[in-house]
């Protein structure tokens, strides 16, 4: 053997030897291609088979989210394709998965709970095939009930029993339920809609009887009891009677105030009772009427009645008519042999007699109707009481102004609503009612004063306080009048001293100015040399400027003294 696997290594090496090195480089890469090809097809060998959980891949995250985590705290590891498939290690788990996942209500709502036929195995038993019907079937029932408004949660276990030779040892089918109302739902008490869901167990269950079905709240209360719900049913026909009676009397009500309250106003009218008194019993009633017949109706627009009638018609005639006369004989038979004769006719033998009978008998047909109903609840009596309230006036004194009484109100005088208003209105409700004595219906309208005293006070408080506004913003305007005619007379004071003033300014300039100058001629006249300041001089050149300008425009001057005048 050593010598084989000497002489073969022999053998590479020579061939190595003679090799060029790309056919080298070929050899090794497909020793290589091989030595991978077989370490992955161990790998792929000895990768562990994979059963899915749910058949149909979970598109939904937070679903997917919720049964990884649920299965993870199992212990077990999972592995989620790239297509939202949930897998594990084996069928067996898988299974045990499934049932919990059903079992806490974890598979989505999207995925068919039929589904789980859809996978054909040729090891798959018929045990294995009824664990699944009654899994699919159960599931599809929980979410039918589920489905409706009133059902929050629902719990479904159906007992399917083994199938029996002999139908009287045939056990039955049961079926219990537990339900989680809705908040505000009234399943608990409404007998229809637990008997919804009763039907929806018998349509889906082949077989299922009432006695086998047990419906329960989430407090195990039974609710599919109807024997004990008798007396809430009735309750709930009462209540919904006194809800039909209450609706009526709300509408009546209403169109009734509208009416009043728009000819008296709203505040006039408040208090309305009405009472009405309902026969909520349905009765079947048979009537037969008998009347005349009408051979020809009355002509419409005549002004008198031309119709015919008869009160009835000849149907049958029967006459029968009796004469007796004469002596009466009655044989006695052979001679020795006594007669067969009664004895009251006996005793009338051979005596004188007459009469006369006679029979009319005429039957009359008349006219009859024959009506059969069935009357719903109806109205046996309407009761209204209505109260309008009159009108209040104030009194007013020769001033035009409001009487204020010794407390410090004013007064009022009350208006009541006259006798034909009320009795118009009395009509009016009586309309509104369809008013019916027969049946005892009883309309009151009344005229009774409200009690105002809260409203007469916030009026004569808004009234007091606008009369000490008024006062206010009169004496407010008095001042500022006042206060203007001070200012006034302060301003033309003022001015006219000021005037005064600049006029004595003025006269004592003029004097000294001509003083000044009359000094000057003086001067000049007795050759002296007198000498000016500059201010003087500028002066004097301004007031003999001023001097001449006036004289040449005087209209000018004028109108800037006028504008002097106005500024100051």
């Amino acid at each position: 053997m050593n010598d084989f696997i000497k002489k073969m290594m022999g053998q590479i090496n020579k061939l190595w030897g003679q090799w060029s090195m790309i056919q080298r480089a070929i050899l090794v890469g497909i020793v290589v291609i091989v030595i991978g090809g077989i370490a992955a097809l161990l790998s792929v060998s000895s990768t562990p088979s994979l059963a899915p959980v749910i058949d149909a891949p979970i598109r939904d995250e937070a679903a997917l989210d919720r049964i990884v985590l649920r299965i993870n705290q199992e212990g077990v590891k999972t592995i989620v394709s790239p297509t939202g498939l949930v897998q594990v290690a084996d069928e067996t788990t898988a299974r045990r998965m499934r049932a919990i996942l059903i079992r806490e209500d974890l598979i989505p709502t999207n995925i068919d709970p039929w589904a789980i036929f859809d996978r054909e195995r040729w090891t798959i038993t018929d045990f294995e095939r009824n664990v699944n019907f009654r899994r699919a079937q159960t599931q599809m029932i929980t979410e039918h009930i589920k489905a409706i408004d009133d059902v929050d949660d629902a719990n479904v276990t159906i007992v399917l029993p083994e199938r029996e030779l002999f139908v009287k040892d045939q056990n039955p089918t049961t079926v219990s339920v537990i339900i989680t109302p809705r908040p505000g739902s009234d399943i608990t008490t409404n007998r229809k809609k637990v008997e919804g869901i009763q039907k929806i167990l018998k349509f889906a269950i082949e077989g299922l009887r009432d006695d086998n079905i047990v419906i329960t709240d989430q407090s195990g209360v039974i609710l599919n009891n109807f024997t004990d719900m008798a007396a809430i049913d009735r309750l709930t026909i009462i209540d919904k009677e006194q809800k039909q009676i209450q609706q009526l009397e709300a509408k009546y009500r209403a169109d009734i105030l509208r009416g009043l309250q728009a000819t008296f106003s709203a505040d006039r009218v408040r208090d309305l009772n009405i009472k009405i008194d309902m026969d909520m019993s349905k009765k079947a009633v048979d009537t037969e009427e008998f009347f005349p017949f009408t051979l020809r109706p009355r002509t419409p627009g005549l002004a008198y009645d031309d119709s015919e009638i008869l009160k009835s018609v000849p149907r049958a005639v029967s006459t029968s008519t009796t004469k007796w006369e004469g002596t009466g004989y009655n044989p006695e038979g052979p001679g020795g042999v006594e007669g067969q004769t009664p004895p009251a006719f006996k005793d009338m033998s051979n005596l004188y007699g007459r009469m006369t009978q006679e029979t009319n008998v005429q039957n009359e047909e008349i006219n009859r109707k024959v009506t059969q109903e069935e009357r719903s609840p109806q109205i046996d009596r309407v009761t209204v009481s209505v109260n309008i309230d009159g009108t209040w006036k104030w009194k007013y004194n020769e001033k035009k102004e409001p009487v204020i009484q010794a407390d410090g109100t004013i007064e009022r005088e009350y208006v009541p609503v006259p006798p034909d208003d009320l009795r118009k209105s009395d009509a009016l409700v009586r309309g509104a009612i369809g008013y019916n004595a027969a049946r005892g219906d009883s309309v009151t309208v009344q005229n009774i004063p409200f009690d105002r005293t809260k409203e007469f006070g916030e009026e004569d408080a808004a009234y007091f306080r606008e009369k000490q506004m008024q006062t206010t913003v009169v004496v407010i305007l008095s001042g500022l009048t006042l206060l203007l005619i001070c200012f006034i007379i302060f301003r033309v004071v003022a001015r006219e001293m000021e005037r005064r003033r600049r006029l004595a300014e003025e006269e004592r300039a003029r004097r000294e100015q001509a003083l000044r100058e009359s000094a000057m001629m003086e001067a000049e006249q007795e050759g002296m040399e007198v000498s000016i300041s500059m201010e003087e001089r500028s002066r004097m050149e301004l007031m003999e400027s001023v001097v001449n300008l006036t004289k040449e425009h005087p209209e000018d001057c004028a109108q800037l003294i006028r504008t002097w005048l106005l500024e100051e």
